[in-house]
C-alpha cells in the first residue's frame, strides 16, 4: 500500500501529475505496472462496472470505499477516490472521510452537488448553497486533521455545468472550499482554453483538472502553464475495458477458438509477465512455502502449471 504522504508531494512539485482513471483492482494493477505516480478511482467506472448503471447516484458509500481500498490495496502508487458528493451533508462527511482516511488512499474528491448526483458532463446537475457546501469541506478537513493529515481533500465544483451555471461562480465557490479547509480545487466542466486559463489565473490553490467529457483535451505541458498541478483521465479504464471487450468477443462470436488463440498469444507479448504472473500467482506460491504444512504444500506445487489457463 502507497504511502499517500507521497501523494501531497506529488502534487506540491513544479511538475504536473498525470493520472489514469481506473474503474477496478484489475485495471489499476495493469497502470501501475507503468510509470504512473498516482492513479484516479473514476466514479463513474465504479459505478458502472460496480452497478450496472452510470454515474446517476445509483452506487453507494461502502461500494464506493470498498472499490477505494481494493484497488490501494493492489498498488504501489497513492490513489486519488471519488468520493462524489460525500453521501450527504457536513455530518455525512465526517464518517465517509473516516472510511476513506481507513481504505489507505491519497486523496478524497468530493462535490457540492444535491442527491442524487449526476456525471459532471451530462445535463442536470443540481448544486447546494455554497455555504453549505463549504461546511462540508471544513467538516472533511477536520477529519483529515484528526485522522491523516497527509491525505488530501479535493474540492470539486459543478457549478460551470448546473442550471445557469456560470464560471464565475464556479472560481467563487472553489476559493470558498479551499479557504474552508480543501488542498485542491477542481472546477468541473470549463467549455473552452480560455475558461481553462482563466481558472489557473483567479484560483488561489493547487488545480486539478479533469481531461474528458465536454472540457477541451489540453496536454499536460500546457495545463501545467496555466497553473494547474494535476491532471486526470478517469474514462480511460472503463472505455478501453469496453473497447477492447468487445472486439474480441466479437471475434469470438465470428471466428470461435481461433480467435482465443491469438488472444492469448497477443496477451504473452504484453511486457507484464505470463497471466499467472500478472495475476500474483508468484506470491501466493511463496505463502504456501512458507505457512503451509509440507503435506499441504504439495497439493500447489504446480499451481501455475504450464499452460495460459485461467477459470
Amino acid at each position: 500500500m502507497a504511502d499517500s504522504t507521497n501523494l501531497r508531494e506529488l502534487v506540491e512539485r513544479e511538475e504536473i501529475l498525470v493520472c489514469p482513471g481506473a474503474h477496478d483492482p484489475l485495471t489499476a494493477a495493469v497502470e501501475d505496472r507503468l510509470d504512473f505516480e498516482a492513479i484516479y478511482m473514476t466514479g463513474y467506472g465504479t459505478s458502472l462496472s460496480r452497478t450496472g448503471y452510470p454515474d446517476a447516484g445509483f452506487i453507494t458509500m461502502p461500494e464506493m470505499v470498498d472499490n477505494a481500498a481494493a484497488i490501494q490495496e493492489r498498488v504501489d502508487v497513492p490513489v486519488i477516490a471519488d468520493a462524489d458528493n460525500g453521501f450527504g451533508n457536513a455530518t455525512n462527511v465526517i464518517r465517509t472521510m473516516r472510511e476513506f482516511i481507513k481504505a489507505g488512499v491519497g486523496a478524497v474528491q468530493i462535490e457540492d452537488q444535491s442527491f442524487p448526483k449526476r456525471c459532471g458532463h451530462v445535463k442536470g446537475r443540481q448544486l447546494v448553497p455554497t455555504e453549505e457546501a463549504a461546511g462540508k469541506f471544513a467538516a472533511a478537513a477536520d477529519v483529515r486533521d484528526e485522522r491523516d493529515e497527509s491525505v488530501l481533500v479535493i474540492g470539486r465544483t459543478d457549478a460551470r455545468g448546473a442550471t445557469d451555471g456560470s464560471l464565475d461562480e464556479a472560481i467563487e465557490r472553489v476559493n470558498a472550499y479551499c479557504e474552508a479547509g480543501a488542498d485542491v480545487a477542481f472546477v468541473e466542466g470549463p467549455v473552452d482554453e480560455a475558461e481553462v486559463r482563466e481558472i489557473g489565473e483567479r484560483v488561489d490553490a493547487p488545480l486539478l483538472y479533469n481531461c474528458t467529457g465536454i472540457s477541451p483535451m489540453l496536454d499536460a505541458e500546457t495545463l501545467e502553464d496555466y497553473g494547474f498541478d494535476v491532471v486526470i483521465y478517469p474514462g480511460v479504464s472503463t472505455r478501453a475495458t469496453i473497447l477492447g471487450l468487445h472486439q474480441w468477443v466479437e471475434r469470438v462470436l465470428t471466428e470461435g477458438s481461433s480467435a482465443v488463440e491469438e488472444l492469448y498469444a497477443e496477451f504473452e507479448e504484453l511486457p507484464i509477465g505470463s497471466f499467472h504472473q500478472f495475476a500474483g500467482f508468484p506470491e501466493v506460491v511463496e505463502w504456501e512455502e512458507r505457512y503451509l504444512p509440507a503435506e499441504e504444500e504439495e497439493k500447489y506445487d504446480d499451481s501455475l502449471g504450464e499452460a495460459p489457463g485461467d477459470q
